[in-house]
């Protein structure tokens, strides 16, 4: 597993995160409803051209992925391409690197002997990786590498990276809406035994896991985001932390997004689960005064 692959991963945690045993639809949030679809125009305010905003899922198996010609053509208009982070800075590996680990405990301190028993068994089997070498991780980075476990396929693609290889064919730079270090900052401020209790929960019930990442696939083949936003709802093990998870991210996105469109046209690639909501970035752009309309996809 490739210190790349693993920032990937972690993109995608941060919009995956919340999955399971829904209890508040952010689809039904007041104010919440938009329409399905994962590519939208964002026009208006004295903009001179329309930029692009998408959806993705960070980690797809590669008979899943859709990557349609009107996206492409969609892309071309842009000047530049905005991911959550800049996938495509040279430093990234190292400060991933640095930022992945612990610095002053190790996942054995965060679980019972029984229960880091049971993981490294887990790890060594389905990732065949020994546990000394992920030991020091933090256990959201060992919660991404156990993501690749849920996919039902051995082959998979990154809607990023794709977005990273098309940048560098067409010679577009690769911008970021937040830095790699306020990303991980944000797991930061949720209890390392709490995440690490997630873990446990994520071995124990991996095929249940397995279903649901299943049916969220294909919500978003289908760009259904109310039924996505339903499905990546908030779960009681990260209840209190939707905040830093989603809205406020998303809040602090938007004057960056506003400064990017004044330039010029622009692609703005965010996790899906950032676009639906009251505080989702289509209902705060539209807040802010923008036309933002929804695109169809004719080839998907």
């Amino acid at each position: 597993m490739s210190i790349r692959c693993l920032l990937i991963l972690l993109v995608m945690a941060t919009s995956c995160s919340v999955s399971k045993n829904s209890k508040k639809a952010v689809g039904k949030d007041p104010g919440a409803g938009i329409e399905n679809a994962l590519l939208w125009s964002v026009s208006g305010k004295g903009l001179s051209a329309p930029s692009y905003v998408y959806g993705t899922i960070h980690m797809i198996c590669k008979e899943d992925f859709l990557f349609s010609n009107t996206l492409k053509e969609k892309i071309a208009e842009s000047q530049h391409i905005y991911l959550e982070i800049d996938m495509d800075d040279p430093t990234m590996i190292i400060k991933m690197a640095s930022l992945a680990m612990m610095k002053d405990k190790s996942l054995k301190d965060l679980m019972s002997n029984s229960d880091y028993e049971m993981v490294s068994r887990y790890v060594k089997d389905s990732l065949g990786m020994p546990m000394m070498m992920i030991n020091k991780m933090k256990p959201i980075a060992l919660m991404s590498l156990l993501y690749t476990r849920m996919l039902p396929c051995s082959s998979n693609e990154s809607y990023e990276q794709k977005f990273v290889e098309i940048a560098k064919a067409s010679k577009k730079e690769v911008k970021g809406l937040e830095t790699i270090e306020a990303q991980m900052a944000v797991f930061d401020k949720i209890p390392d035994s709490l995440e690490a209790k997630m873990i446990l929960e994520m071995i124990r019930t991996m095929p249940e896991q397995r279903k649901q990442l299943v049916d969220m696939v294909d919500s978003y083949k289908k760009e259904d985001l109310t039924k996505l936003s339903n499905q990546m709802s908030e779960s009681p093990e990260w209840k209190g932390f939707e905040d830093i998870l989603l809205a406020n991210r998303n809040r602090n996105w938007i004057p960056i997004i506003e400064a990017a469109m004044k330039q010029g046209s622009q692609m703005f690639a965010v996790g899906a689960g950032h676009l639906p909501g009251k505080e989702g970035v289509i209902n705060l752009l539209r807040d802010a005064g923008y036309r933002v309309t929804p695109i169809q996809q004719k080839d998907n």
